[in-house]
């Protein structure tokens, strides 16, 4: 199978920010009794630099282990979102933290709640994409 394009990148980090985030400003807000908007403002900078991190880290997943090559299956998956969270809690603490006003550590509970949301989330995400990408190109291969 061919390697991603810039186009798919973004796609791919646009649809994974953007379901995140409608399912968890509400839900964080609620939580932390904040309001709707701080928290979607919050919601909104992490993902930004969310999606800038996922376009870096998954060029080097790929490079590392590349499709067709390298099956990509559920433990690879796991070790793929534990990867990408554990890089983005480093990147991601200071972020919430300024933007909420609280501590290091308070904005790192926040940050292990988002884990236990983003872990699962991202396992699965990626799976689905990998699925619905190999469904899309095998359909547009039968079409040529």
């Amino acid at each position: 199978m061919r390697t991603w394009t810039l186009k798919e990148r973004v796609i791919h980090a646009i649809g994974y920010e953007g379901v995140a985030i409608l399912l968890v400003a509400p839900v964080a807000s609620w939580a932390l009794d904040k309001p709707l908007f701080q928290m979607g403002a919050l919601a909104i900078m992490l993902s930004t630099v969310a999606m800038i991190w996922n376009m870096i880290y998954n060029a080097g997943f790929d490079r590392l282990f590349p499709r067709g090559v390298v099956e990509r299956g559920l433990k690879l998956r796991i070790a793929h979102a534990l990867g990408f969270e554990g890089g983005f809690v480093l990147i991601g603490l200071p972020v919430a933290a300024w933007m909420l006003g609280t501590t290091l550590w308070q904005a790192f509970l926040l940050e292990v709640a988002f884990f236990l949301f983003y872990l699962p989330y991202t396992v699965v995400y990626n799976w689905l994409y990998d699925k619905l990408r190999g469904w899309w190109m095998q359909r547009n291969a039968c079409r040529a």
